[in-house]
């Protein structure tokens, strides 16, 4: 009985020891658990209901940007804009998806010396793509969030 006594009592003063571990830090834990976060890659990519039953999620990616870059190019070639700047073939289209899935259009200024009117261009473009179809937006951990791409839209298509 003895023994028995003795070894429960090493028992118990070890297992005591284990309690009495550290709490580690709360800002130490947010700060770890901020850094492992990828905060360029969204968990999910925005995306349209043609999209939405796609699994994979590259895939997915490509059915959504496919999609848009297609939209964007058949509305706005039913305009003027291959007569008023022939020289014009493709132009960088700036769009942003905010978490409550309104989205914005912008033209960006091109790198290279063709000179034209931007805001011409983007008059034409804010109003060709007014009334577009619904974007659910992107997803990082579980909450909407904004996203900002550049599409690259062909205007004169050879042929």
């Amino acid at each position: 009985m003895k023994n028995f006594l003795i070894i429960f009592c090493l028992v118990f003063l070890s297992s005591c020891q284990l309690f009495d571990k550290k709490v580690p830090d709360e800002q130490e834990l947010l700060q770890q658990e901020l850094q492992k976060i990828n905060w360029k890659e969204v968990d999910a990519y925005p995306t349209v209901a043609s999209c939405e039953s796609i699994n994979d999620k590259e895939v997915q990616k490509q059915c959504f940007f496919d999609y848009l870059t297609q939209l964007i190019q058949q509305r706005i070639s039913i305009d003027t804009l291959h007569i008023l700047y022939p020289e014009i073939d493709t132009i960088s289209v700036k769009v942003t998806i905010q978490p409550d899935a309104t989205v914005a259009f912008e033209t960006l200024k091109p790198e290279e010396t063709v000179s034209y009117d931007i805001e011409v261009i983007d008059s034409i473009l804010q109003n060709r793509l007014a009334d577009f179809p619904k974007i659910e937006p992107a997803i990082k951990r579980g909450i909407k969030v904004k996203s900002q791409f550049v599409l690259p839209v062909i205007i004169k298509v050879e042929e």
